[in-house]
């Protein structure tokens, strides 16, 4: 896709969203434009893929404005500024990884210092304006377009796909696009999504409806997305006290055969504060022979599961207050290969958490799972305002 064809398309797609907006032009109150942040510390001991140990120090200041510049028009601005300490600089991993480019259409982040064993960046993790007329919204920029009901897999969740087994989950970089949503009742609405491709390929456009029907949530999806031609749906509801999600997609890549993507998931609170949560996953597009495995796809973050069966435990409990532990458990069905990242979060203060973490990976040569490398992770975040 040209520059031209870039013009072209959010001019048209502008165009269409504006006389949609166009048709009210009631607005809410607004709300004053805050300032808040975080400062986070994360250390990391594990091992690169030459087999070499390491040790990384990560530390990022995000500073985030939210509220309303105008009566109907907020904005939601996240900017992070890293650097990045330990002998991990020094690896053939990182030297490899520090150059990429992140799968967006705007080119928004940059290293500012690289001394080899310093190295200081930073980027707009956020930066989107919503313009709201009535029961319609608009919203234009870097944004998590956050569709799926799924924790550790979600068959609907292209844009922002999830990774079942990140060291910061929290952190889901947004795509840049344009999002407009109408709401259709109570607990309905509609939605169109436009994101060009970073790659100058074909734009990603889908469509969705939400709603809800004798206690059941239901969401349809239809488009292009990164590629991939989708249709699929999701269910949410309750069985007793119990939660009980699932997703279906068929998705074609343009030239290649199709396949499904499927996930079945139940959530539980115990009184003692005991929380469970289980999802079971099929992948289509995966291979149940490890000789398949599309490692490449892999390494470029393009791919998060390679086989085609899986299955996924989370727990939570509250020992104290204070003190919580959390488990994640993943089951690659096809070699038997497993995964598990247990840690301990401690609220050390009102508005500061210590984490303690270690994740532990098994399997046999040639699994998913038996390349990746332990780790031992503290973390620690303070939020301000």
């Amino acid at each position: 896709m040209t520059l031209r064809d870039r013009s072209r398309c959010w001019g048209a797609t502008a165009l269409a969203v504006g006389l949609a907006l166009g048709a009210t032009a009631s607005v809410a109150q607004p709300q004053p434009l805050e300032l808040t942040g975080s400062l986070k510390s994360v250390y990391l001991r594990s091992r690169a893929s030459t087999g070499e140990d390491f040790a990384l120090s990560l530390n990022r200041l995000r500073v985030e404005a939210k509220g309303d510049l105008a009566p109907g028009l907020a904005l939601d601005l996240q900017y992070d500024n890293e650097v990045l300490l330990g002998s991990y600089l020094d690896t053939a991993e990182f030297r490899a990884a520090k150059d990429s480019v992140a799968p967006q259409y705007w080119r928004a982040d940059a290293n500012y210092i690289e001394r080899g064993d310093v190295v200081g960046r930073h980027r707009l993790y956020r930066a989107s304006v919503t313009l709201t007329r009535g029961e319609v919204d608009l919203k234009l920029g870097r944004q998590r377009i956050a569709w799926g009901t799924g924790r550790f897999w979600s068959p609907l969740d292209i844009l922002n796909p999830v990774n079942p087994l990140a060291l910061e989950r929290e952190q889901r970089f947004g795509v840049d696009a344009a999002l407009l949503e109408a709401k259709l009742g109570p607990l309905s609405r509609a939605s169109l999504v436009v994101a060009p491709a970073p790659d100058r390929g074909s734009a990603s456009r889908a469509v969705q409806w939400h709603g809800n029907a004798a206690g059941v949530d239901t969401s349809l999806v239809a488009g292009r997305l990164l590629g991939l031609d989708i249709v699929g749906m999701d269910l949410a509801s309750q069985i007793g006290d119990a939660g009980i999600r699932s997703e279906a997609a068929r998705l074609r890549p343009l030239g290649g055969p199709a396949f499904n993507r499927l996930m079945v998931g139940a959530d539980y609170a115990f009184a003692n504060g005991l929380t469970l949560s289980a999802e079971l996953y099929y992948n289509g597009a995966g291979s149940r022979d490890p000789a398949g495995y599309d490692l490449a796809g892999q390494r470029s973050g393009r791919l998060t599961s390679l086989a085609t069966r899986y299955a996924g435990l989370f727990a939570s409990y509250e020992i104290t207050p204070l003190l919580k532990w959390m488990l994640y458990a993943v089951l690659n069905a096809d070699d038997r290969s497993h995964a598990v990242d247990s840690r301990l979060v401690w609220s050390i203060g009102p508005a500061a958490e210590l984490t303690f973490g270690v994740q532990h990976f098994t399997g046999t040569v040639g699994s998913e799972f038996a390349a990746s490398p332990n780790a031992v992770q503290v973390q620690l975040q303070w939020f301000f305002k």
